[in-house]
């Protein structure tokens, strides 16, 4: 098997209803798409069985979340010479795959890749249209700033650029989005998958950077799109996932910094990291967003209870000088633009 694309579902029957057909079409003799169910309820997999029987079943019973789903589903393909990660609301074109394929073919040292992420709209009528607009979850690539705040070639916090062709040229990339990630079943296997504690969110910034340590390139092929709908299993206003990215963004940073910069530097990166979260605690409180106070205290407790073993060190990894929440406070929407030229000059 060449490409093994795995879907994680977890009742989302309308989304398979919607997009497998396309996904099925797109693939070349030699690939194959599974399905991971995470004890869904939702009659997913009678529809499954019923008009897409080509469709490998991985049943795990429960859920898992994210990463402990995708690690337990991979485990059982022993014959496909990629993983491609695919989250079940997500469309593809025609021509999504073989450029991902034709990347890792012609480049051994990339371990990671991943295509530019456009957005899905609303039509008005139950349906979706595609956008020109990326999307928030990967867009074109992404970079983690000074401090491990995460960004994205086309993305800074809440806002999103318009594709304008200005990232249409493959690039060197920190992280993939686990939405559409494709890697070497090798590396998956050396590096033993994603970090099942994370349980969802930040996993696939972990695992691109423990796979730039191991040595392996990390890169972005805007030559395949796909379109996202995104928050179809967490909002983006929600506690949780507020939680869960404030207490993985830790963990990553004590795995993997120590590995990147040294241990006394990365112990003084990550007392800063601390109190920029505080300070982002006293904010929610400001403003009276309970949840989120009460949100970031469980992360941080949580966060403090885990012994975290480091990343052994390996490869040089470039982390950015970029302060990405002071760069868009005093740049607004030119924020971009230092950015790319930022990125020119690295």
């Amino acid at each position: 098997m060449r490409v093994a694309v795995v879907i994680l579902n977890w009742n989302n029957l309308d989304y398979l209803r919607l997009f497998v057909p396309g996904i099925l079409s797109s693939l070349g003799p030699d690939d194959k798409l599974f399905v991971a169910d995470s004890g869904s309820t939702d009659s997913s997999l009678d529809y499954l069985k019923e008009n897409h029987p080509e469709v490998g079943l991985i049943l795990l019973g429960k859920n898992y979340g994210f990463a402990e789903g995708y690690d337990r589903a991979l485990e059982t393909i022993n014959d496909a010479e990629y993983f491609l990660l695919l989250n079940s609301d997500i469309e593809v074109g025609e021509n999504w795959l073989e450029p991902l394929v034709r990347w890792m073919e012609n480049h051994p040292r990339c371990g990671v890749c991943g295509p530019k992420l456009h957005a899905l709209d609303p039509d008005g009528h139950g349906g979706w249209v595609r956008a020109d607009r990326f999307e928030y979850a990967g867009a074109a690539g992404g970079w983690l700033d000074y401090y491990g705040f995460p960004y994205c070639r086309g993305r800074v916090l809440q806002k999103v650029e318009m594709d304008q062709g200005q990232y249409d040229d493959p690039a060197k990339v920190f992280w993939i989005t686990g939405a559409c990630l494709m890697v070497r079943s090798k590396v998956w296997r050396e590096l033993g998958g994603l970090d099942r504690e994370f349980f969802a969110h930040m996993e696939e910034i972990d695992f691109c950077w423990r796979a730039q340590i191991a040595g392996y390139e990390v890169w972005t092929v805007p030559e395949a799109v796909v379109w996202h709908i995104g928050g179809g299993t967490l909002s983006p206003a929600s506690p949780l996932k507020l939680k869960l990215n404030y207490r993985n963004s830790e963990w990553m940073l004590r795995k993997n910094l120590p590995a990147t910069l040294g241990p006394r530097k990365a112990r003084a990166r990550i007392a800063v990291r601390r109190l920029i979260d505080f300070a982002t605690q006293v904010a929610y409180l400001l403003q009276g967003k309970l949840p989120y106070v009460r949100a970031v205290s469980e992360a941080r407790r949580e966060a403090g209870k885990r012994q975290v073993v480091p990343t052994e060190a390996g490869a040089k990894v470039a982390l950015t000088n970029v302060r990405i929440i002071a760069a868009w406070a005093f740049r607004g929407k030119k924020v971009f633009d230092y950015l790319r030229r930022y990125e020119s000059s690295n």
